[in-house]
């Protein structure tokens, strides 16, 4: 489907992962600096680090030419709404790359990570995959994160949740811009309405004064805070990992 994702390798015995997706046009190497800063500050040593590449697909808003995107986009920015989001979903794009973060949940808990030690995220586009992938997996995660970005499919998502869907309570942090020029941050915020609505039991909503559509320091830390929060340190590195 696409490249093979970046790696930044646990320093410590690998006990947790943390999969953080790429945005439309971007690669997984743009978001690395994010866990070689954690590196040199001495956090997350027992974390691995995954920053997958989305494939080149043909892009609407560019004209039909292909980039890096995790499903098409017919409409960006501008006055884009909820029923702008609902009307132009590419929902088998979403659905292949759920299935392709599903796959790289999977590879995780083959190598011995319990789902409750992973933690799936992401910015705008990505951000989006990892909130819709996240709700809908079968497995209990341990955190959902999503910077920059809106509910995908939130007309239908039920569908698409397990019977009896084991992330309703999953912690999940969704951050915005206030001044974000191509998803709204009032599309961000009715969003996080909606995921109460649905029933997700613990989410939090996150706002930055004159933030555009990128991430700051202070957002940073704050991310810092949540996965220091749902990815605790199980000590020296002896404790299992097993399932």
């Amino acid at each position: 489907m696409s490249a093979r994702p970046y790696v930044v390798p646990a320093l410590k015995k690998h006990t947790a992962t943390v999969i953080m997706a790429h945005g439309l046009g971007d690669s997984g190497a743009g978001w690395m600096a994010l866990a070689q800063n954690w590196r040199r500050r001495g956090k997350f040593e027992e974390v691995t680090f995954i920053f997958p590449n989305a494939p080149n697909i043909p892009i609407t808003v560019n004209m039909g030419m292909k980039m890096p995107g995790w499903y098409d986009i017919a409409k960006l920015g501008g006055d884009l709404n909820v029923e702008d989001v609902i009307r132009n979903q590419d929902e088998p794009g979403i659905l292949r790359s759920r299935e392709y973060f599903n796959g790289l949940v999977k590879e995780q808990m083959d190598k011995g990570i319990k789902p409750s030690r992973i933690v799936l995220g992401g910015f705008s586009q990505g951000g989006v995959m990892a909130v819709f992938t996240g709700l809908t997996s079968k497995e209990k995660l341990g955190g959902i994160f999503g910077m920059s970005c809106y509910l995908t499919l939130s007309d239908r998502i039920k569908n698409y949740v397990p019977e009896d869907w084991p992330n309703k309570d999953t912690p999940v942090w969704l951050a915005h811009g206030e001044d974000d020029e191509v998803v709204k941050f009032p599309l961000g915020q009715m969003s996080h309405k909606m995921m109460k609505e649905l029933g997700v039991q613990n989410v939090s909503f996150k706002s930055y004064p004159d933030l555009g559509h990128s991430a700051d320091p202070q957002e940073i830390v704050d991310l810092e805070k949540f996965l220091e929060e749902t990815l605790p340190s199980e000590g020296d590195g002896s404790a299992s990992a097993g399932l």
